[in-house]
């Protein structure tokens, strides 16, 4: 289970270069683009697994493999809307984090930087509105740079505070699934469903 994701995820940053192109690499290239495939196909397959627990939420389509400047892109992941959502709206997403040795998926609320308006930033910050404990976790965006902050009522007021001085840009609720081998796929799909459904509070909170 997830093995492709698994092999790929060491290559994150590596410049992918054409078979026909490669030269000497011609090999090494071809069976890279092989186990991206996979792993990606990996990832969507999940996507869609998780889909049909979530309903109406729709799994939209996930992420490439690779960027448009040809790098290796393994930490796929998928937004999830419902039918009457619109593309700058605040949706529900999954990611794939971590590295080889320690790698699982983050369920979070969150929209997409390239499909905003000019209300997606207040609507996103307003699930600071909702109190939060840990193991749900806040990412902040300061300054062009992204941090992770523990999920405390004292976290919270800070970044209250903070959004309202302009100090911080944007503030995602989320929480981590770690992948684990001796677990099942049903396993797996059962403590993401349950990661959702912890978050569907944040998530309502910005269509308020």
């Amino acid at each position: 289970m997830l093995k492709s994701l698994k092999k790929y995820l060491p290559y994150q940053g590596m410049k992918y270069i054409k078979p026909e192109k490669a030269g000497n690499l011609t090999e090494t290239m071809s069976n890279l683009r092989q186990l991206a495939q996979s792993s990606r196909n990996e990832f969507t397959l999940l996507s869609q697994s998780l889909a049909e627990r979530v309903g109406p939420f729709r799994a939209e389509r996930v992420s490439q493999w690779m960027n448009q400047a040809q790098y290796c892109r393994p930490h796929f992941w998928c937004y999830y809307r419902l039918p009457s959502n619109h593309p700058d709206d605040v949706a529900m997403a999954i990611r794939l984090f971590g590295n080889y040795n320690h790698f699982g998926i983050s369920v979070e609320v969150s929209f997409i930087e390239r499909k905003r308006s000019e209300e997606s930033l207040r609507k996103q910050n307003k699930v600071l509105s909702i109190p939060i404990s840990s193991p749900l976790y806040y990412i902040v965006q300061k300054d062009g740079t992204s941090s992770k902050i523990e999920g405390t009522e004292e976290n919270r007021q800070m970044l209250i505070q903070s959004v309202n001085n302009a100090q911080v840009r944007k503030v995602l609720v989320k929480k981590d699934v770690i992948y684990d081998d001796t677990q099942t796929m049903e396993q797996f799909l059962d403590k993401l469903y349950k990661a959702f459904n912890e978050l569907l509070p944040y998530y309502e909170v910005t269509k308020k």
